[in-house]
């Protein structure tokens, strides 16, 4: 796990809160934690959960592996498909249900893909099916 970086987590925050027009208050508000705690995170005070990260995504409406990458909590290599999560979390074409819906089919793909290549490669995939290691029994 990389360290955490607030500095510029609490900046990446602030400039998605300016973009999507949210005063600090309404941003707190929204994803139910205290203005001055928000505050906090914003100046690189404090190191917010994993929990309180994501809540501050989805008051965002981005995902939250974007602030985890942003907070050192997931390595960039972890980031695959952020881009396409962005995008349906961004749309506003679909509703929430829809929206959790197609995350669900795209991790589903990403799971059967890599169940493959651990097929395919079992020394180098053991441990990429489902949290198996070849140790576990079928």
């Amino acid at each position: 796990m990389a360290s955490l970086n607030v500095g510029s987590l609490g900046e990446y925050i602030r400039e998605q809160r300016r973009h999507a027009q949210y005063s600090l208050r309404q941003l707190a508000d929204a994803a139910g934690v205290s203005n001055p705690y928000l505050s906090q995170i914003e100046r690189g005070l404090r190191k917010p959960s994993a929990e309180i990260l994501q809540q501050i995504a989805k008051a965002l409406r981005i995902s939250a592996e974007t602030l985890y990458v942003q907070a050192g909590i997931l390595d960039e290599r972890e980031e695959v498909g952020l881009e396409f999560r962005a995008a349906i979390f961004a749309d506003s074409l679909i509703n929430e249900r829809q929206k959790q819906v197609l995350l669900a089919v795209y991790d589903s793909f990403l799971k059967e893909n890599a169940n493959a290549q651990a097929d395919a490669d079992p020394e180098a995939g053991a441990e990429t099916r489902a949290g198996r290691t070849q140790e576990d029994p079928d």
